[in-house]
């Protein structure tokens, strides 16, 4: 997959639409497969885990409280679940419009992608 492909990729869902919205689009891209998900609570759904796990991702994923049936999360994993904290920047787009969020995507994009072409030989 090229930078373009990627940032072709990249959809912006309305300010108030939540994140399950955009699970279909993350997960049909022709990239592998992460081992893993981290994710907060506010990802904790059946249908998403069960998707998860159809694709050969381990949901790392804490129950939400008040959650009937209880799922067992690798904390170990979920510690470095702070990466994904500090991406907040990009994850909550509060204030800014659409055109400042998704040049504020391609850069840090552009920036992924440059790294992987240092100290390749």
């Amino acid at each position: 997959m090229t930078i373009r492909d990627a940032l072709s990729a990249l959809s912006l869902p309305g300010g108030q639409v939540s994140d399950y919205k955009a699970t279909d689009a993350l997960m049909s891209l022709p990239v592998p497969n992460p081992r893993a998900i981290l994710a907060d609570r506010g990802y904790d759904s059946d249908s998403f885990r069960q998707d998860l796990l159809l694709h050969g991702i381990l949901p790392v994923i804490p129950s939400r409280k008040g959650r009937s049936a209880l799922q067992k999360t690798d904390w170990r994993r979920y510690k470095n679940r702070n990466r994904i904290e500090q991406m907040r920047r990009i994850a909550t787009r509060y204030g800014t419009t659409a055109l400042s969020y998704m040049s504020f995507l391609n850069l840090a994009a552009a920036r992924l992608w440059i790294r992987s072409f240092v100290n390749v030989t």
